[in-house]
């Protein structure tokens, strides 16, 4: 078994069939999306457009300080020609206050990239409020089960439509859809401060992440999936510890068991 996420075309509709079902379920208007100009956003976009059409999609665009001027160009563009709107909302006086407010430093840039997340989160949420509309999320399942997402930050949102598809599957669903090669080829980053990568970051290639993960995925033990990859045990063990470790930002909050069902635990819905 060649341990590598396969992308299908079927993933396309089948997300699509997601999107367009939940919104009519819902009773909302339509959707909104923080719009980065990076590959997942732009991919989401694109998918929210073709499922419910691009008058039901607006994009926002959360810029400050650490956004390049490049990227601002790419959204405008990119949404112009899915025919959806898109507006610039600028974050950058939110940020300074609670940065001051809390008294973060130059070394606690983690600490403000969660904030910045956060105050995204609250700004689409505000936004989806006032138009009646459903918040999109754009993370993948890399991101999700290594915990690579701020928790009320990125990982909050309505639907995740990317959630079960691996960064690598990602990438190929956008090439089959043909998206802009400028987009395409841009190096994976959350934006929370200059020079930041995800993959700098995780400490580890998303090539090579994927295919541990799809190994944890399909509950193979640590020496299967060296056989399988020629990966070293040390480098699964830190993977395993990643997905261990984030189990919390993949959770509602934990409640203690004392009635018939209990949310979270055995109350289905």
């Amino acid at each position: 078994m060649d341990l590598r996420p396969k992308f299908r075309e079927e993933h396309v509709k089948a997300i699509e069939l997601f999107l367009s079902h939940h919104l009519e379920e819902s009773g909302k208007r339509g959707f909104v999306l923080g719009m980065s100009g990076g590959l997942d956003s732009s991919l989401v976009a694109k998918l929210c457009a073709e499922a419910v059409s691009p008058a039901k999609v607006l994009g926002l665009m959360l810029n400050e300080e650490t956004t390049y001027p490049a990227d601002i160009a790419d959204v405008k563009k990119w949404a112009k020609s899915l025919h959806m709107s898109v507006e610039e909302i600028n974050i950058t006086q939110m940020v300074d206050s609670f940065r001051k407010g809390l008294g973060l430093g130059p070394r606690q840039r983690a600490a403000l990239g969660n904030v910045k997340a956060r105050l995204r989160m609250i700004v689409l949420y505000n936004t989806a409020a006032s138009k009646d509309m459903l918040v999109i999320g754009t993370g993948n399942k890399s991101e999700l089960l290594t915990g690579y997402t701020t928790k009320f930050g990125d990982g909050g949102a309505d639907l995740m439509p990317l959630g079960d598809l691996y960064k690598t599957q990602v990438r190929e669903m956008a090439r089959f859809l043909k998206l802009p090669k400028r987009i395409m080829e841009k190096v994976p980053t959350a934006g929370l401060w200059k020079g930041q990568t995800d993959e700098a970051e995780l400490g580890i290639s998303y090539d090579d992440l994927d295919r541990i993960l799809l190994g944890l995925e399909l509950q193979l033990d640590r020496k299967d999936i060296a056989r399988k990859t020629g990966f070293a045990l040390q480098k699964i063990a830190k993977v395993e510890r990643l997905v261990t470790r984030s189990i919390h930002k993949r959770k509602l909050p934990l409640i203690p068991k004392l009635g018939i069902r209990t949310i979270g635990l055995d109350w289905r819905e």
